[in-house]
């Protein structure tokens, strides 16, 4: 057994800002006795404006918020799954990556965001990810201590054959960092999740942002934390805070022995 806590934030475009709001939280996990942590998608930055994202954001070698995660993660020996930074590459290009550091404070890997999110919501509502971020290429998931966790961000949470390759790759846990959209939010965000829980026989740790933005978005909180047969164990509405359950890793490989269905494809 272990624990894993999932936080939820209400991130702005002040990067200390997030920095001390992320780590007032982690210090509340960290006192719920937790093992592994996950903060949101766009944790350190919330913003979708490409010229202002070009302008403050940096490699990973010089990210604040990340050295910051890495300090904290040495000093309290804890595995954290920074939901997404925004790190900007050669060429004046952006990536929406998540970056899984361990408890000594080392980066282990890292997964940019493959789908983008390209919606028109309503007239006043869109979305075009793509005009702003270089997509990710590889799936990629990693061995913790506990199991190994297939990584992901917000969107991909809407294409399942991504899961069944990460699941059937070895994956006992899916992590699902988000930014939700409200609209979208109330309509399918549980839905999926658990749908991604059950048809794969993982758990699920979803950090999100949730509430009313600096620019006037609104995201849908609801982190949850999901076991594999698809019950929630764990919720949040929409203010800031964390969750904390403790994850049996057998559960998985036992619901797949009783049905294996991930062998059948």
């Amino acid at each position: 057994m272990f624990k894993v806590s999932c936080i939820q934030l209400k991130s702005n475009n002040n990067i200390h800002h997030n920095i001390i709001r992320t780590k007032k939280l982690i210090i509340k996990a960290v006192q719920e006795k937790t093992d592994f942590i996950l903060t949101p998608e766009v944790s350190s930055k919330f913003s979708l404006k490409k010229k202002q994202l070009l302008s403050q954001c940096t490699s990973m070698s010089k990210d604040i918020y990340l050295k910051s995660i890495k300090n904290l993660a040495r000093k309290y020996k804890k595995w954290i799954l920074i939901g997404s930074l925004i790190i900007k590459l050669p060429k004046n290009k952006l990536v929406n990556r998540s970056v899984l550091i361990d408890k000594r404070g080392k980066i282990r890997a890292y997964y940019d965001k493959i789908h983008m999110y390209d919606a028109t919501l309503s007239k006043k509502e869109k979305y075009f990810e793509s005009k702003i971020f270089l997509a990710g290429k590889k799936l990629k998931s990693f061995k913790l201590p506990w199991g190994r966790v297939g990584l992901s961000i917000c969107y991909d949470l809407r294409f399942p054959n991504m899961y069944r390759k990460l699941s059937k790759a070895g994956s006992l846990f899916l992590a699902i960092p988000s930014a939700f959209t409200e609209t979208t939010g109330k309509r399918h965000w549980h839905s999926l999740l658990k749908a991604r829980a059950i048809e794969n026989f993982c758990y699920v740790f979803a950090p999100a942002q949730g509430g009313k933005h600096f620019n006037g978005r609104k995201t849908f909180g609801h982190s949850m934390i999901i076991s594999p047969d698809g019950k929630i164990l764990k919720e949040l509405n929409k203010s800031e805070g964390v969750i904390t359950v403790s994850i049996d890793p057998k559960l998985p490989k036992k619901l797949r022995s009783i049905i294996p269905s991930l062998k059948v494809d």
